[in-house]
């Protein structure tokens, strides 16, 4: 019989699966794809030499996160972090940039009310790290900066953050992050949390794609014994091998199928009960040159927002909430190659973008995209050379823990962050010797491994009564 089982090989799954075996349990990790990575995997979706980050490009959560920072991450993975975190283009030659540096973006804003709302932030980055991606129940872990943060999405909730037209569409567009309606709390918490983290630690790109993440995690298993298996689709748990424990980086209906009458009844009921958010549509590009974008200071930013003012991008947004397809799509793009050259060909850039839909939509958003993009930066579509469009289901088809292309799985809300998928300690908890340990479960989405490691250092204790094990290189 072997100590754990682990089912999904995204990034929270292999950080379960590494933490389960740096403390010298057997463990088996079981992927139904053909490849390990989920949300963080790479390939050459367009042309030969062109790579893409099939789910996420960029990665400010992966240094930041407290499982990552133990494990070493930034000292085994090469990670480039520009000088410009994120861009946001406006009508006419002028974009506002979120640069690293918080003093200069306020400068460049002419807006001193940027600066007195992340600055409180950005410089205790670390803290607040800590203590969103750990649980809050029963009590934050740095409840002084909980409560400053608390307050700074209350105020932005509110309005009361007097920005300019320029930082308020700068804002905008990292809240838009959260694919659900501006203004909300929701939508505050998640952008103000990705605010800061670009006036501290930045928003870093890993060299080679986010597949270099993955394949750390994967030789660090590998050096403790773990093993993976691909091509392992597990539907019931008559699927699972013989295990002491099991660990499940599913989608919260995936979780309930699988688990059944096994489940303890209230975590069941809580399973039953999430909801699945806006989701995204995918295009990537390969390009033959840069975009061309009015304001070349964009080319310092691998992160851009496209939408235009804020009341345009909430009112895209809200569209996607009642089931439209916005007029004006809110477009995230990352330009990694600009800071990465193995992402393309000599000369050739990789392109990744994606757009809010309704959860579920079957639309291909190619045109919308590059519609978009072109309003500001004019011969964008000259440079294309290929693209290849992935709609919503078809995301939810490729990865099921995305179902209907809900990259969060599972709508973003206040509620659904204490509660994820149920208020507790122990939120990762599913039945003895059953424990969520995906973005269903808490802290929730991103590429930060908080999920998995809490949940294999809460089993380590109750089941094997083992203490948390080093994490470093």
């Amino acid at each position: 019989m072997l100590d754990a089982v682990v089912v999904g090989a995204g990034p929270n799954g292999l950080a379960a699966a590494v933490t389960l075996a740096r403390a010298g349990l057997s463990v088996e990790v079981l992927e139904a794809g053909d490849a390990v990575g989920g949300a963080a995997a790479t390939r050459e979706l367009t042309e030969p030499g062109f790579l893409h980050d099939v789910g996420s490009a960029v990665h400010p959560l992966a240094v930041a996160s407290p499982f990552f920072r133990r494990f070493g991450l930034t000292d085994r993975t090469p990670f480039t972090t520009p000088e410009a975190s994120y861009a946001h283009p406006l009508d006419g030659e002028r974009a506002a940039i979120a640069w690293r540096d918080v003093r200069r973006t306020a400068d460049e804003l002419g807006d001193p009310s940027w600066r007195r709302l992340l600055a409180p932030l950005a410089g205790r980055s670390s803290a607040l790290a800590e203590t969103l991606l750990t649980p809050l129940v029963p009590y934050p872990r740095h409840p002084f900066v909980a409560a400053g943060f608390a307050g700074s999405v209350a105020a932005v909730r509110a309005g009361l953050a007097p920005l300019s037209p320029e930082g308020r569409a700068l804002l905008a567009g990292v809240l838009a992050h959260a694919v659900v309606p501006q203004p909300s709390l929701a939508a505050a918490g998640a952008g103000l949390v990705l605010a800061a983290f670009a006036h501290s630690g930045g928003w870093p790109v890993p060299r080679g794609g986010s597949q270099s993440i993955v394949d750390t995690l994967v030789a660090d298993l590998v050096a403790h014994g773990g093993v993976i298996t691909t091509g392992a689709r597990v539907r019931s748990l008559a699927d699972l091998p013989s295990a002491r424990v099991h660990f499940f980086d599913t989608s919260a209906p995936d979780l309930l199928r699988i688990g059944g009458d096994a489940l303890d009844d209230r975590y069941a009921r809580a399973l039953s009960r999430v909801r699945a958010g806006g989701a995204a549509s995918k295009v990537d590009f390969a390009l033959s040159a840069p975009v061309p974008w009015r304001d070349p200071r964009i080319g310092h930013a691998t992160t851009v927002h496209v939408g235009g003012s804020a009341d345009e991008i909430a009112a895209g947004e809200a569209d996607v909430a009642s089931g439209r397809h916005p007029a004006s799509p809110y477009v995230l793009v990352a330009q990694p190659s600009l800071v990465d050259e193995t992402r393309a060909p000599a000369g050739k850039q990789t392109l990744w973008t994606y757009t809010h839909v309704p959860n579920g939509s079957t639309r291909d958003m190619t045109e919308p995209i590059v519609a978009q993009i072109e309003r500001f930066a004019p011969g964008f579509r000259d440079t294309i050379i290929a693209s290849v469009a992935t709609t919503a289901t078809g995301i939810g088809r490729w990865n099921p823990s995305m179902p209907g292309g809900d990259i969060a799985s599972g709508g973003i809300s206040i509620a659904g962050v204490l509660a994820r998928p149920r208020l507790s300690t122990r939120p990762w908890a599913a039945a003895p010797g059953m424990y969520l340990c995906g973005a269903a479960a808490a802290p929730g989405p991103g590429v930060h491994g908080m999920g998995g490691y809490s949940a294999a250092v809460l089993a380590l204790r109750e089941v094997f009564g083992i203490a948390e094990p080093s994490l470093a290189p």
